[in-house]
């Protein structure tokens, strides 16, 4: 099986190609160098998921497996960030994975198997203030892959896309941390075993944790995004104090 990891330069990304090498070939497409040395059945090529022209991804249309797990998103309020960022989440965490699938649509909807999976998050699920446009932006990318996995289904096809929604990742440089591969491999193990058995949504801590939030913002919208800004600003408050 060959695999591309669109994203697989860092964080969750860097820990499922690590946790990929059994495969034929993994290769990795993304705008930083891998931060590890690669191994003879590893490749990386230079990607910028927000050029105009992706045609570079017709070369790796012989994938057997294609994990998207870019994406950027930092604390803020909405008044505090420049208008032209705007375009700019949007662009890298919603469009750009769009049309990445779009590429390999066709391989979806192949009776011949093929595993695909994208790093979304619970904050598509919920209001998140301090990180409302990165929410709206996962927030479409789940809608997105919910309608087209229906569209899937109704065609025929055996194949979907895998919703990854975790909150926080340890061992990431989401939000100015740092890789570390032993805190990250569990979670990327677990996502390679439930693409592989072709599910379309997985919320790690679902049942420790975010069974229970979900419920609440269920109930009252307006009370637990209260609570998620207090709970962010906290949060903000022990990083400047750092």
């Amino acid at each position: 099986m060959k695999a591309l990891v669109v994203g697989g330069s860092n964080g969750i990304g860097l820990s499922i190609v690590n946790e990929l090498q059994d495969c034929e070939h993994v290769y990795i497409l993304d705008k930083s160098v891998p931060d590890m040395e690669l191994s003879e059945k590893t490749s990386y090529e230079h990607f910028d998921i927000t050029d105009s022209d992706l045609s570079i991804l017709d070369k790796y249309k012989d994938v057997d497996l294609l994990m998207i797990t870019v994406g950027f998103g930092k604390l803020a309020l909405f008044e505090d960030v420049p208008e032209e960022m705007i375009s700019t989440y949007f662009n890298v965490n919603t469009i750009g994975v769009i049309r990445v699938i779009k590429h390999f649509y066709d391989r979806l909807l192949s009776e011949k198997d093929f595993y695909c999976g994208v790093m979304v998050s619970i904050a598509g699920f919920m209001s998140s203030p301090f990180f409302s446009l990165y929410g709206a932006t996962k927030a479409a990318l789940k809608i997105f892959i919910e309608s087209v996995n229906v569209e899937l289904e109704k065609a025929g096809s055996h194949n979907k896309i895998l919703n990854v929604s975790p909150g926080s990742i340890k061992g990431t440089k989401f939000n100015n941390g740092d890789n570390d591969l032993s805190l990250t491999a569990p979670l990327a193990k677990d996502i390679i075993s439930r693409l592989i058995a072709k599910e379309d949504l997985f919320i790690p801590q679902y049942e420790e944790v975010y069974k229970t939030v979900l419920k609440r913002y269920h109930d009252d919208f307006r009370a637990e995004g209260r609570h998620s800004y207090e709970y962010k600003q906290e949060r903000i408050n022990q990083q400047k104090h750092r």
